[in-house]
């Protein structure tokens, strides 16, 4: 019988296959047959591990997405032992906006599964990510440690200035990967959007 480990490395083997067939020809020309093909393994074997094509590009979107997480990580680490709470906030909008490769897949991979989920009844109920509501809740704690130091303008709810902020960053970053402003832009409006929330620093 093949080892897990055996198993995880052929999953991932046709995960990235899928992944590259987006970043070259677009979501729209991924069959189960053509990520076969792009893995050098059998359609049959495709099918075993993943049903359907809506089951493998949930698994594509865990993939990348837990690469991102383990960008995530390492970002907030490298900020020092006790970084501004606003700084912590900055640096994982700007580490997950679709500036790269992985955070641009994982934007556009994700956003077409949202899409899918929405026609089929199948993929409705399922909580893909694990736990999708993360990083909202993560951003929600800062936010709200901002209000106990006394660091928001009055009257600013931390909670939904997560999901507000959660908002801006996916209509945004899809009108990155549109083309229709640059990552640049749209982290200004982001910035922006945090001065009329934060008070100004002290100096």
């Amino acid at each position: 019988m093949p080892k897990l480990a055996d198993h995880e490395q052929r999953r991932a083997q046709i995960t990235d296959a899928l992944l590259r067939i987006v970043a070259a020809t677009g979501l729209h020309s991924v069959t189960m047959r053509a990520v076969a093909q792009e893995a050098g393994v059998s359609l049959r074997l495709v099918q075993y591990y993943f049903q359907t094509k809506e089951r493998l590009l949930l698994a594509a979107v865990e993939h990348v997405g837990t690469r991102l997480a383990d960008r995530l990580a390492t970002r907030v680490r490298g900020l020092g032992e006790d970084p501004g709470h606003r700084e912590v906030i900055e640096t994982i909008v700007g580490e997950v906006f679709p500036t790269d490769a992985d955070s641009r897949m994982l934007h556009i991979v994700y956003t077409s599964y949202a899409v899918l989920a929405m026609t089929s009844p199948e993929l409705a109920g399922e909580r893909f990510l694990g736990d999708p509501d993360a990083l909202e809740r993560y951003v929600a704690g800062r936010f709200q440690a901002a209000a106990d130091a006394g660091e928001l303008a009055d009257g600013t709810d931390p909670r939904a200035e997560a999901a507000a902020l959660m908002g801006m960053y996916g209509g945004l970053g899809t009108s990155v990967v549109l083309g229709q402003r640059t990552a640049a832009d749209a982290l200004a409006v982001i910035g922006h959007h945090l001065d009329r929330v934060f008070r100004p620093r002290r100096t």
